[in-house]
């Protein structure tokens, strides 16, 4: 079984998938973002770092996710907490003209070579709610995260789900609170539990 649990800055994704890991007795697959070493300054000087900042979360995560189809390195259950097409979401808002060209030809080449989810499982939440949590986990690189650009880019993922074309389940996570309430986690695991079950012609 491969998990991975998506949607946009700060909605809970990382909390979630720890969860099912937990659950399942799954690998938890993280993305790395502390330690790309442009982010600080792209989010000081986006035009500056757009391109350093997409092409290092883009072979990070195409190697991190590459070792999902090698047997041996992750032999049962992964829950992970990004899709790699998330890549190329950002990129299509932060990269203009010949980079983004660039970044569009190593990104088509890569893509077609990572495992497709047994299921995604999309996390959505209006961008006040995404500003108090990102405000809660108070990382100092997002101090200055833009209402605007948290509004564009949950309506880029909106976007790309809309048209998505594998299993999807998608949850308002402005409506529960699954990292404080135990009531609140045991109801999104459940809905979870359901969607990975098997699908009968009565469905």
């Amino acid at each position: 079984m491969y998990v991975v649990v998506e949607g946009p800055i700060g909605v809970g994704k990382t909390s979630l998938a720890g969860r099912l890991a937990a659950r399942y007795g799954a690998e938890l697959n993280l993305e790395i973002v502390e330690e790309n070493p442009f982010l600080a300054r792209f989010y000081e000087q986006p035009d500056a770092y757009s391109f350093q900042v997409q092409v290092f979360f883009l072979l990070s995560r195409f190697k991190q996710l590459s070792a999902l189809s090698q047997p041996g390195l992750f032999s049962g259950n992964v829950v992970s907490d990004y899709l790699f097409d998330k890549d190329f979401i950002f990129a299509a808002m932060n990269l203009k003209d010949a980079e983004f060209h660039l970044y569009e030809d190593l990104y088509a080449h890569l893509s077609p070579r990572l495992p497709t989810p047994d299921l995604v499982i999309y996390l959505r939440a209006d961008t006040d709610e995404l500003l108090r949590r990102i405000a809660r986990r108070g990382r100092p690189f997002e101090r200055d995260m833009q209402a605007s650009y948290l509004a564009e880019l949950t309506s880029r993922y909106d976007e790309y789900f809309r048209t998505y074309r594998h299993p999807l389940l998608t949850i308002e996570a402005g409506q529960y609170d699954f990292v404080g309430c135990a009531e609140d986690e045991q109801v999104i695991l459940e809905r979870i539990h359901d969607a990975l079950q098997p699908k009968t012609a009565a469905d």
